[in-house]
């Protein structure tokens, strides 16, 4: 059922059904399902359209579980995503500690194990947003270099004011504009959280020997340090530090970060130079108490920032995605007013319970992971060994971490179009 106007009239149009906040991947990946199935969507995007779609490779990467990679497919970007894509066959975990490398690994996942194939898949941030904004030609309002600086809701819609002025109506705005969300403030939402006192040092590196697609998780005292497959002999490498050893680090010129990474990484790759720009971020928890309010959702980091333990920020994000747009694009199927508390009540209780369990076991694996305290170090060996013991136990982790253990399940995340 179509509810707009053909793609040549969007642009001219000032009012839309859904205005998304935030253009980095959640938003636009929302837009482009909302649009496809016959939505009027803009999205307003701070930066310029071209700022993170160009030719060079600047380090950053995403883990997709399962799961993405079916939604991705459902929306049709799957098939050229693919081929600059890394399949991860396997994930190994292991104790660490500086200047000492890994142990001998403690929890083995082989993708041979489920029937799914990889348990994953590995893509550069340059080769998704650029298919999204391909994609989202002729179907999406993409206002960029622009940002939402007031809304309010009007009763039967929101009306959001942009930074140059212009007004946009809508009958509900969604908030995918990050942990500092202003949509979430504006519509007082409030948010719960710590900081981990960690920072995350962020970079690509070239290898001499190959990964075999095999991604590793070293935990070590002052935070984890995750080496994630690339193509090519290339790894992402996601490194956790206290604030004040991140900050010495990040200081240091290439070849000094390399000595320093290098007895951390260890030697099972041969030998390793950087292969993209190097980024820091503060590490921290925030949960929003809410997903929903008058007029106003929320997904992705706006909804629950976490840490990057086990890869799983944007996962969570797209689940959001999923879900919201299901709701939405049912709800406008069946005649319902898309922006109306009913509607958006069946959004949050669908995510609310099944982010913030996720979010706050990784919190819980974070902390257990990080102490050298002798007694946690044995109950850590003595789970994980029964974890890689019991095959039963395995592949429940296994499909947990390929995103194919939520119930329900969004139709996008099993492959179905809306």
């Amino acid at each position: 059922m179509d509810f707009a106007p053909g793609p040549c009239m969007i642009a001219a149009m000032s009012d839309v059904d859904v205005l998304i906040a935030g253009g980095g991947l959640n938003g636009p990946t929302l837009a482009l399902a909302l649009a496809q199935a016959g939505l009027r969507v803009a999205v307003v995007d701070p930066r310029p359209a071209d700022a993170r779609a160009g030719d060079n490779f600047d380090g950053r990467a995403y883990a997709l579980a399962v799961a993405s990679q079916r939604l991705l497919k459902a929306l049709g970007l799957w098939d050229g995503l693919a081929g600059d894509s890394q399949p991860i066959r396997q994930v190994k975990a292991s104790q660490g500690r500086p200047g000492e490398g890994a142990a001998p690994f403690f929890l083995h996942f082989d993708s041979a194990e489920i029937e799914e194939g990889p348990v994953g898949f590995m893509l550069e941030d340059r080769f998704l947003y650029r298919a999204l904004l391909r994609a989202m030609q002729d179907r999406v309002q993409h206002l960029t270099g622009l940002s939402v600086t007031d809304h309010q809701a009007t009763g039967a819609g929101v009306e959001a004011v942009l930074s140059d002025g212009r007004r946009i109506r809508a009958r509900l705005m969604v908030g995918a504009d990050g942990r500092g969300s202003g949509v979430a403030a504006r519509a007082g939402i409030r948010r719960q959280g710590w900081d981990y006192g960690q920072t995350a040092l962020v970079t690509a590196i070239a290898h001499d020997r190959p990964h075999e697609g095999i991604a590793q998780q070293y935990f070590m005292a002052t935070g984890p340090l995750a080496i994630l497959p690339l193509p090519g002999n290339r790894s992402s490498v996601v490194w956790s530090e206290t604030h004040d050893n991140a900050r010495a680090i990040a200081a240091l010129d290439d070849e000094a970060f390399l000595d320093v990474l290098r007895p951390r990484f260890g030697d099972y790759l041969g030998r390793i130079s950087l292969a993209g720009a190097r980024f820091t971020y503060p590490l921290s928890l925030s949960l929003a108490e809410r997903y929903a309010a008058d007029r106003v959702a929320l997904v992705g980091d706006a909804a629950h920032g976490v840490h990057p333990i086990a890869g799983q920020g944007l996962n969570l994000g797209l689940r959001d995605v999923a879900a919201l747009a299901e709701v939405l694009v049912d709800a406008a199927r069946r005649g319902e007013d898309i922006g109306s508390e009913l509607v958006l009540e069946r959004y949050q209780g669908w995510r609310r319970f099944d982010a913030t369990a996720l979010a706050l076991g990784m919190d819980g694996v974070n902390r257990l992971f990080g102490s050298d305290n002798p007694l946690l170090s044995a109950a850590r060996g003595i789970g994980m060994g029964l974890v890689t013991a019991v095959p039963a136990l395995r592949r429940g982790f296994m499909r947990q971490a390929a995103g194919l253990a939520v119930e329900p399940m969004p139709r996008l995340l099993t492959g179905q179009p809306l």
